[in-house]
């Protein structure tokens, strides 16, 4: 090969490899606002003398299909490089606490262990879940949190319990979960 040859090789790597770069950042980048929870607070756990701390972030976010609960979960978030350009793989070590926060109205119907809220937690494959179940028996709405990984996922859970009550003298008619379970 030619030194010419060898050249057009090269150029074409260097577009390929900022072609590549460019879609991994636009896939880094935060999702539409409508589907991101509400940052609560962070709180730093880890001192970095030049780059970010590492965190601990806790966020909001409501039942998109259940009207009257919500869920807060804390994440840890890495810091360093690595973190602040969205190539860390985040720990699964995640928190949940859910809540009626109003009347209980179900949207729709609903299946056993249907995704609430997902997130990515790496550049690839890992992805934190919040997945919604229905206590038939006890009238309870479960929700867990858990995250994969493609090839080995991680058995560090949390589960938080809804119970579903009246929400002040002129919400009597209570729903059951179990009605709204396919």
């Amino acid at each position: 090969m030619t030194s010419r040859a060898f050249s057009q090789c090269d150029k074409t790597w260097k577009r390929l490899a900022l072609a590549t770069l460019g879609l991994m950042l636009w896939q880094a980048s935060p999702a539409a606002a409508a589907d991101e929870p509400d940052l609560i607070f962070r709180r730093s756990t880890v001192f970095k003398w030049v780059s970010p701390n590492d965190k601990l972030a806790t966020y909001g976010v409501d039942d998109p299909e259940v009207d009257g609960v919500a869920c807060h979960f804390t994440v840890p978030e890495k810091g360093g490089f690595k973190g602040w350009l969205g190539l860390a793989e985040e720990v699964s070590d995640i928190s949940l606490a859910c809540r009626q926060i109003g009347p209980i109205r179900f949207k729709d119907k609903m299946t056993q262990g249907d995704d609430m809220f997902r997130q990515r937690r790496s550049l690839f494959f890992k992805k934190m879940q919040i997945v919604r179940g229905c206590d038939a028996k006890r009238n309870v709405l479960v929700y867990m949190v858990y995250s994969d990984k493609l090839i080995e996922g991680s058995p560090k859970n949390s589960t938080s319990s809804v119970p579903i009550m009246p929400w002040g003298a002129a919400d009597a008619a209570v729903q059951k979960c179990g009605e709204f379970v396919q």
